[in-house]
């Protein structure tokens, strides 16, 4: 029997479908690819230069503002602008939207970094910045990049992928041990149970139990994150260069 020839293997696919995780492609899309995730970076740095220090809330998109949750996000939103801290989210609605609300209606910036999506999401109205991304993870980079705490309430999928990709970039020193507060005892405590099976099973050490924070109470979170940046930031006001022609 005659070898087979090898041969380069071209999938056609519509130009605005996402194929950037499919595989190989031409080195001309390749480049173009990394040049648009380049333009993305360039953007969000230009935003949120001036930003911060900002304290990330993530968590459902799918809870109205009569969900518990909301409230809660709501509330946070209050409490970190009362913090000086900049609230930074998602974006989008829900969780994200409550926090943003409760930043925006108590006289504190308010950002969202949103994402596009098969099924449409639009920022939400608290904001006075937004960031539109087209790729997850140079959105989840920025939502890291200029927090100084992670607050995060239920969610799904997405919620629990921030949370884990924030925890393991803490517990492997690539950023700072940051606080990372699970708002929500009665959501989280299954997960909670499991990262200690994870540690009696050798998987995790003892002290990675540490990173996380669980609680109900908004004064216990707060007071957690507030010892936290007291005790290792002094926070100095930046010298604004225009290098990048950020606005003011």
């Amino acid at each position: 029997m005659e070898k087979i020839r090898k041969a380069n293997i071209e999938r056609i696919i519509p130009a605005k479908q996402p194929v950037y995780l499919d595989g190989p492609k031409p080195r001309i899309y390749e480049l173009g690819f990394a040049w648009r995730v380049f333009k993305e970076f360039i953007y969000a740095f230009r935003t949120l230069h001036f930003a911060g220090p900002c304290i990330t809330v993530f968590g459902s998109a799918r809870f109205d503002e009569a969900h518990p949750y909301y409230i809660a996000a709501r509330e946070f939103g209050k409490r970190i602008a009362a913090l000086g801290f900049t609230t930074l989210t998602g974006g989008g609605p829900g969780v994200m939207e409550a926090a943003n609300r409760g930043a925006f209606e108590n006289g504190g910036e308010s950002i969202g970094c949103n994402i596009k999506l098969p099924y449409e999401q639009k920022p939400n109205p608290y904001v006075n910045a937004t960031i539109t991304f087209d790729h997850f993870f140079s959105r989840k980079v920025v939502l890291v990049k200029y927090s100084y705490a992670f607050i995060i309430l239920p969610g799904g999928f997405g919620t629990m992928d921030e949370f884990f990709e924030t925890l393991t970039l803490v517990q492997t020193k690539s950023i700072e041990q940051f606080p990372i507060v699970l708002f929500g005892i009665k959501y989280y405590q299954p997960l909670v149970d499991y990262l200690h099976l994870m540690a009696h099973k050798g998987t995790i050490k003892r002290e990675d139990l540490d990173l996380v924070l669980l609680t109900d109470d908004y004064d216990h979170a707060m007071h957690h994150i507030h010892t936290y940046v007291n005790k290792n930031y002094k926070v100095k006001p930046r010298k604004r260069l225009w290098w990048l022609l950020e606005k003011r």
